[in-house]
Order: structure tokens, then sequence, then C-alpha cells
């Protein structure tokens, strides 16, 4: 087993002047052919996107699922009753429909026209539902009727121009003083375009005051912010042409643009503070920004693989749609690094020895602290004649003593237990409605009431009841079935299905034209999105249907989209746990890697699943249980969308790592430098608290910004994340980190010699030298 121990009598070591001390300098140097390259780069991919970029789309299947087989069979055997169904809804509070027949017919004739459409029902001259409650197709007072429509493809695939088609359809309805709407997937395509640049607008001006606030300098503010939009704006238009070649979720360049925001902001904002502090060491700007890519750098490329491989970590969920989400984030990660590491140093460049030149205060970058009391010639007595920190007369950054954030330390280390069982305490409240946590699929009732899909869900929930927004196709496959038999099985079937719990009404079974595949309809007592919904959907699919066919060669299905969207929340709840045993291993692993200290690595992986968990439960006592819900503009409490916990994990684990890895660095330098735990943790935490805290700041402002906006996954996700940033900010860094490492000691770097001689050797900062920092001592 080995220690990591410092090397003493070696010298000062000479870093070594690598790739990216190469890179950082040449960029530096050459600042204008590097922003012009980065700009161009920006116009071309716009351009080329806009030419030929895709469509974002929630257009996505699961094979092997049963909602999947069931649906294959319907187009097998009935085209016309398969597919994807929509409904059109048609109201008119004055006078009933039926003065409207030719005016319907004429609609429902123009949209089977439209391409994509198999099928479209009059409801004017269908049969309505008898013998239960009024499940349409046209309400008892003749004043609501919906049309469904069937599509051979996701309404939602067929990009915003199909509206134009529709919209002409159904004009001669609204021309006679009807109200018409769209529901379900063809409302989503009517969706409105979302707009982030309001939530950028917020996130970019709160960036700005905290930037200005904690360093002084105006341009060193505004560089991080122009290098990280430019950076984000050229990972969308890659996006943009990754979308042409395959679907990705509406929800992903929002995504996308949350992610590359923070990281890009952050990266910049690490490389800044290092170069202006080599500035004011008395360095050159060119090997100022060198210098700070040699070592703040390596930190970035060390962070962004880490949440790189956080979000690729989302591809074991084996659900394309989950891990294409994962590269949309991933995407902007990519050119933020590359940002950070070229054109960052080149704006450094730009900028020179004037990057502090205007400013609203004396400009700051790190706080250096100074030497331990009674450590160094420069100690002096105190007034009880302790010796107290001194000054250093050799060092170029003028007189540096102990600041607040070094006494605090000390306070930690004081008293270790009492903060450990203070930020356990306080995670802990925080996480407790995760015990409560219901996964399910937001429906359209919690949209704002501007959207044609949030009033044909109110429109039909009031004529029909909630169930009629999210009807269920049951399939009941008999072509194996002997002719001879096939009366005998509908009658059992019948029968099976004519008191099911939570079920509000089913149809009558009815024979495609072949004969070999019976259909009814199933409505739940409640909204798509409640979970008597899903558990009606498990019980037909799992227990009704199959016990009314045992024993003959039928197979049974439940299928559409609510049962879709079922199927997913099973796969995604089974597969979480995978999830986050692959995401927390893997970090594990990079830390290991890096710090050669296993209950460091330990401690990294457990401190960042409580804070993970503390923030699913504040999404969960907002939007769930409706604390604070309304006020976010979300209608009613909505269950946690089913993949959001999956997405939440992966990029909260990644981003929380650019902190640790920040910190841990400085520990570990300190360590190296001084062999004493407690003291290396104080000086860490006094140099990186001030770029931690502005870094995390800005951060939590810019996934806060998204809130705002109306789509309620994103709001989920926007505070989420700004929950979970925060949390890891203060609570993990300021209370539990300390606490931790000051109880570990020496121990904290301690890993067993044949796991040392395993792991690959990587660099955070540059701390590789040549007369070598490390050294190993048996125990």
């Amino acid at each position: 087993m080995s220690h990591q121990q410092p090397a003493h009598g070696s010298g000062t070591p000479v870093r070594r002047a690598g790739v990216l001390q190469a890179t950082g300098s040449w960029c530096a140097r050459h600042f204008v052919v590097v922003i012009v390259l980065w700009i161009a780069a920006l116009v071309a991919l716009q351009a080329v996107q806009h030419a030929y970029g895709g469509d974002y789309s929630d257009n996505f299947a699961i094979p092997g699922t049963q909602s999947q087989d069931g649906l294959d069979v319907l187009e097998k055997h009935a085209p016309s009753a398969g597919g994807y169904s929509s409904q059109v809804v048609v109201h008119d509070a004055d006078k009933s429909l039926s003065g409207l027949s030719s005016q319907m017919s004429t609609v429902v004739g123009s949209l089977q026209k439209l391409p994509d459409v198999l099928s479209a029902q009059n409801p004017l001259t269908a049969p309505s539902s008898t013998g239960g409650p009024d499940v349409g197709p046209l309400s008892a007072d003749g004043k609501t009727a919906y049309i469904t429509v069937r599509f051979s493809e996701q309404p939602s695939s067929l990009g915003s121009g199909y509206l134009d088609g529709v919209d002409s359809a159904v004009r001669p309805l609204r021309s006679a003083g009807a109200a018409v709407e769209y529901g379900g997937s063809l409302g989503e395509l009517a969706r409105p375009k979302a707009n982030d640049r309001v939530s950028e607008a917020i996130g970019f001006g709160v960036a700005v005051l905290v930037l200005l606030i904690g360093f002084g300098s105006l341009l060193a503010a505004l560089l991080p912010l122009i290098t990280a939009l430019i950076c984000v704006v050229c990972g969308l238009g890659l996006l943009g042409l990754l979308a042409a070649a395959t679907t990705f979720a509406t929800v992903s360049p929002t995504l996308a643009t949350m992610i590359g925001l923070g990281v890009g902001i952050d990266y910049a904002l690490f490389l800044v503070t290092r170069h202006r502090q080599n500035l004011m060491d008395g360095r050159d700007p060119v090997a100022a920004a060198g210098a700070a890519t040699a070592t703040s750098g390596r930190a970035v490329l060390l962070s962004g693989c880490t949440v790189i491989i956080a979000l690729c970590g989302l591809w074991v969920s084996g659900i394309g749609f989950i891990g294409k989400l994962g590269v949309a984030a991933a995407v902007t990660v990519v050119t933020a690094v590359l940002g950070a590491l070229t054109l960052v140093p080149a704006m450094l460049g730009l900028t020179g020895r004037y990057i502090d030149r205007i400013h609203v205060r004396k400009p700051v970058a790190e706080v250096e602290p100074g030497p331990e009391p009674g450590a160094g010639a420069g100690a002096e007595p105190g007034p009880d004649g302790s010796a107290r920190p001194g000054r250093e007369p050799t060092t170029e950054r003028g007189p540096t003593t102990h600041g607040t954030w070094h006494r605090y330390a000390q306070r930690v280390e004081r008293r270790p237990w009492w903060f450990l069982a203070a930020g356990v305490v306080v995670l802990a409240v925080l996480a407790f409605p995760v015990l409560f946590i219901q996964l399910g699929h937001i429906g359209d009732g919690a949209d704002p009431r501007s959207f044609t899909d949030r009033r044909a869900y109110d429109l039909m929930s009031s004529a029909f009841g909630p169930g009629s927004n999210g009807p269920l196709t049951l399939v009941i496959d008999q072509s194996e079935v002997p002719q001879s038999d096939r009366s005998a099985l509908e009658s059992q079937v019948q029968q099976s299905l004519a008191k099911v719990p939570d079920a509000a009404f089913i149809t009558p079974l009815t024979a495609t034209q072949d004969g070999d595949v019976l259909t009814a309809t199933a409505y739940s007592v409640a909204a798509p999105q409640d979970e008597r919904t899903t558990s009606l959907v498990d019980r037909l699919s799992d227990d009704v249907l199959p016990a009314a066919v045992h024993g003959t060669a039928a197979d049974t299905y439940v299928t559409g989209t609510t049962a879709a969207q079922v199927d997913f929340l099973d796969i995604v709840s089974s597969r979480l746990p995978l999830i986050i045993a692959v995401v927390v291993g893997l970090a594990f692993l990079v830390i290991l890697a890096v710090f050669r200290g296993l209950l460091v690595a330990v401690k990294a992986a457990l401190l960042n699943v409580l804070s993970i968990a503390a923030s699913y439960g504040v999404v969960v006592a907002v939007f769930q249980w409706g604390w604070g819900g309304p006020a976010l503009g979300v209608s009613g409490d909505v269950p946690i969308e089913s993949y959001v916990p999956m997405m939440m994990f992966a990029i909260v684990f990644g981003l929380s790592m650019d902190y640790e890895i920040f910190l841990l660095t400085r520990i570990h330098e300190a360590w190296l430098a001084t062999n004493d735990p407690r003291a290396s943790v104080a000086h860490a935490l006094e140099i990186t608290a001030r770029v931690i805290t502005c870094a995390a700041l800005i951060m939590v402002s810019v996934f806060a910004a998204f809130i705002i906006s109306d789509n309620i996954v994103v709001k989920m996700l926007g505070l989420g994340l700004a929950v979970s940033v925060l949390i890891d900010a203060t609570v993990v860094r300021l209370l539990l980190v300390p606490a931790v490492m000051t109880l570990l000691g020496r121990a904290a770097w301690w890993t067993p010699r044949w796991l040392d001689r395993v792991l690959p050797h990587l660099d955070a900062e540059g701390s590789g030298t040549t007369g070598g920092a490390k050294a190993s001592g048996n125990t």
C-alpha cells in the first residue's frame, strides 16, 4: 500500500511545457487568426444549419414493448385503425354542431386528403357510446365533438409547415363560428416555438453582475460570457445538422443551451482567473495565457471529459430518445471545452495587459494565503505573543494574509463532526420528498391555456371526462385461433372487460375486415398522467387481457399514446439504478486516477449522490406536491416527467465534478507541497472559494432563468439543475468536503499499491514536473 507524499529536497519543481501550454501560448500570440476562425465557424455552421438542418420532435418508438407490438399488429391488419391518433376538437357554445353537418363533412374530407393521414372520423355520423358514460365523439348536448385523425407518422414530427394544411382543412368550421382546437401530438406540433432568449438574457445579466462584484473588472466579466455564447451558438449549429440525420427531442436545443452556457462560462472563468493572477505576478500576456491553459485548462479538459462521460452514460438506458438527449447536451460541452482551450486564450491575448483597465473597483483574481502561523521567517508575533501571518517580501502579489475563508476552514477543522452532521441533516431534509416521487408523463392539462392542446384538453375533459384525452386501444390478435373458436373467444374477452377497475368505459369489441384482430377502446376514469391511468394500463396488459385469452393461441396488446408512455415509464424506472451505477462508477474512476486517493474518490461519489437526492426532493415538493408550482406557471400538481431524474443525475453529476476537481486539485497541490492535510484544506478553500462561489452563482442564474419557459419539462430541469448546483457549491463544498477531508486526514490520499500500478496517471492541473513531485511509502 502507498501514500502519496510530498517530495523534499528536490528543489523547485519545473513544469513541463506540454501541448496545452503550447496551444494556449500560440492562440494568445495569434489571437486574430483564432478569433476569425471561430467567427467564421459560427457563421458557416449557422448558415448550413438553416439550409440543411433538421427539425426536433418527440417522435420515438421503443421496439419490443407491448404498445409498439400492438401498433405493428394494427398496421398489418387494419392500417386505417393503426398509426398515431390525434383529436381535432370542435366546440360551439351557442348551438348544436348538427347544424354544421355540411361543413363537418367538408373538413373531414379535406383532412383525409392530407399527406400522412390514414383516416379521419366524422363525429356527426360515427356511432356514439351507449351503455356507459358519454365518451364521444359527439357530446350529449351536441355542442362539443372531436374528429379522430390517424397519421402514419407522429404528427409532432411532420414539421411546423404541416399545420398550414390542417388550418386550411378546418377553415370551414371556424368560418361558421365554431372553435377548433388541436389535441394530442397534433396540438404539440402547434405549440409556439420555444424562445429561450429571455432566459438567456436574464442569465447573462446576472452573470455580468456576479463577475463585476466578484472580480471588479469589466473586460474580465464580459470575456467568459462572450466566449461561452460563441461556443453555444456553434454547438447549436452542430446539433441542428445532427438533427437532419436523426431525430432529437424538442427539448434538446434548450437543454444544450442550458448546459453549454453553464459550463462555457465556468470553464472560461477558471482560465481568466488564473490568467489575471499570472499577469499580477509579472508574466507577459502570452506566457500568462499559456500557463493558464496548462494549469486551469487541464482541469477544464478533465472536467469536460467527466461531464461528457456522464452524459454518454445515458445510453445505458437502452432508449435512443434518452441517449440522444445526452448527445445533445454533450455537443455544447465539447464546443465549450474547445473554446476554453483556444478561443479564451486568444481573447486573453487580444486584451493583453488591458484586461483590468476598466473596472468598478480594485480588480482581484485569486486570493493567495500567507504562510501558516509560526511558519517561515515572515511570521510576526501577535498581541498575545503567538505567531501570526506575516508578509512574504519575495512575492510580487503584494502583502498576503489569511482571510475569511481560511478562518472558516480552521473553524471547520476544530469541529468537523458538527459541520458534517449539519450538512447531512440539511441534505436529508431536502431529500425527504424523493421517497414519495411519482414518475409519469406530464399531460396537456399542465400547459398554459394559450396553447391549443391545453384548450382541446379542457374541452374534452369537460364534455367527455378526463380519460377521453388518453384513450387506450385494446388489440386481440386471434389470427392463430381456429375460426370455430373465435366466437367463444370474443364472448370471453368481452365478459372480462365488463367491470375493470379504473375504467370509465370500454367499447364493445369489433373485428377488423379480415377478422383476424379484435379491437376495443378503453377510457380511464382519470387523466392520462394520473396514477390510476397507469394502473389501468398495467392491469389490462398484465392481468385482464392475458387471463381472458388464457388457453388459446391469441395474443393481446394495449397500445396508443398513453400506453406507450406507460411502457416508456416502466423501462426508465427499471434502468435508472443502472444509469446511476454506471455514472457514479465512471466518475469514481476518474477522481481516483487523477488524485490517487481511494477515500477521496469514495467521498466525491457519495457526496454527489446525496446532493442530487436533495435536488430531487426539491423538484418533487415544487411540482408533484404543488409547493410553488402555480407561481411557476404550472397548472395543478404534476408527476415528475419519467426521464427528468435520469437526465438530472447525469448532468448534475458531471457538472458537480467541475467544482470537485477544481477544489481537490488545490488541496492536492498543497498536500504534495506541505504534507499537512488540514492546512491543505484551509489553503485550497481560501484560494478557490471566490471562484467557485462566482461560478456557482452564474450557473444557478443560467439554469434558474429557464424556469420561465412554457415547457414544463424545461421548468423541471431548470429548477432541478439550479438547486443542485446551489446545494453542491454551498452545503457540499463549504460544509461536507472540508469536514470529511479533515476527518480523513492523511488517509484521504491512500491507495493500495497494486491499484496505483494499474490506474492511468492523469494530471489535473499540470502538476507533473521534471523533478517529480510524487513518492510513495509503504504502510
